[in-house]
């Protein structure tokens, strides 16, 4: 059971108990509040225009058009969906380029040492269009999404390989993927005010060649039980894939996906919500909406990609709003980690932990020029909850 799960089974089985913790007096139930960040406040911009808590410092690590710092490779335009892939003793951290395939759309590598210093940086895939986010998978290949009408997977191979679409997981306006091993499912989110949440189940797992796309059918609340239905004709031609299955279940721009521990979480940009799904009980419900914060301001709007650390802190990125990191704790707790200042023109994505979990990638897309030129991508270090 996941930590958010048996602190809401531990409450409801203490019906009107006195705990003893007085933290546990409040009413620890989704959707997230308001409430104090495990880190403590955030200090004055640092020099790279960031804002963080005590203890944590940014650094650059490439920027658009120009070379990744001791290696000769240009970094892409508009650096969107990432992930950190295990690399012996280093890592290499993967990021999307979401501009058109004349731009140069797909996505590249940095590879880093064990003591995180620069040792590569190179192209993993060319000739795609406006990938946008992704996913990692356990065998540690990284699926970059396609955000167009139509648009595929791609599996691409940063520890060596080239690059190879995976149709069988359908054509629709892709966004995000997350691996649930226990399940050996992949999850899928679509980036349409109507779009669907979706799973793929592989013929085998680790191969992505074959297999079952299926969507998620239940009711219009934002919460309650749920199944899963075949899609008929998961290359959505001339039926869309969302339009196929009666009862369907509509969500509003989806974004983000992270698994870990029986649960999926995604995010949905056009009502600033992220959902939360429990695959043992086969139900849904809010883990956050902003117009459901009872206290203050609402401090995450424009949500978009969502990461997790080995904590079972949710770390969700604003695509707009106060370009910020927000993080929502496993007790329902929602606060700023970091906020990046005078780049009010561009979104924050990528957000992806190193397997130590003291690093944190993300990038800004579009930087303090507002231009797709203008990428910056960064690592924060620090003393994160692990």
């Amino acid at each position: 059971m996941n930590r958010r799960n048996l602190l809401r089974t531990t409450l409801a089985g203490a019906g009107g108990l006195a705990l003893p913790f007085t933290a546990w007096s409040a009413a620890y139930a989704a959707p997230a509040q308001n409430a104090t960040g495990p880190y403590g406040a955030l200090r004055a911009a640092d020099s790279n225009g960031i804002q963080l808590p005590a203890g944590f410092t940014s650094t650059v690590i490439a920027r658009s058009r120009q070379a990744v710092p001791g290696t000769s490779y240009v970094w892409h335009d508009a650096p969107d969906g990432g992930a950190v892939i295990p690399d012996g003793s280093g890592w290499i951290y993967v990021s999307n380029a979401e501009v058109s395939s004349s731009a140069g759309g797909g996505a590249s590598r940095i590879r880093f040492d064990s003591a995180g210093a620069i040792i590569g940086a190179s192209r993993i895939l060319s000739g795609t269009n406006q990938n946008c986010a992704g996913g990692k998978t356990p065998w540690n290949t990284w699926l970059s999404c396609e955000e167009i009408t139509l648009g595929r997977v791609w599996e691409t191979y940063p520890l060596g390989g080239t690059a190879v679409v995976r149709p069988a997981m359908g054509r629709f306006k892709h966004e995000a993927a997350a691996a649930d091993p226990v399940r050996q499912v992949i999850y899928l989110t679509e980036d349409e005010t109507d779009g669907r949440f979706y799973r793929f189940v592989p013929g085998t797992w680790g191969n992505l060649s074959t297999g079952t796309l299926q969507v998620l059918v239940a009711g219009t609340g934002t919460s309650g039980s749920f199944s899963w239905q075949n899609v008929p004709d998961p290359d959505g031609s001339p039926t869309r894939t969302r339009y196929q299955v009666s009862g369907a279940k509509s969500f509003n721009g989806g974004e983000g996906c992270h698994y870990a521990n029986d649960t999926v979480w995604f995010t949905t940009k056009g009502d600033n919500r992220v959902w939360q799904v429990d695959l043992q009980s086969n139900t849904f419900e809010l883990a956050y909406d902003d117009s459901l914060v009872t206290s203050g301001s609402a401090p995450l709007t424009g949500v978009d990609n969502v990461t997790g650390s080995s904590y079972g802190d949710l770390y969700v990125a604003e695509d707009g709003g106060s370009m910020e990191i927000c993080v929502i704790t496993p007790d329902d707790k929602i606060s700023v980690f970091l906020r990046v200042t005078g780049q009010g023109s561009s979104e924050l994505t990528g957000p992806a932990f190193t397997p130590a979990g003291n690093r944190l990638y993300f990038s800004s897309q579009r930087g303090t020029s507002g231009s797709s030129s203008g990428g910056i991508t960064y690592c924060v270090t620090g003393p994160f909850r692990t």
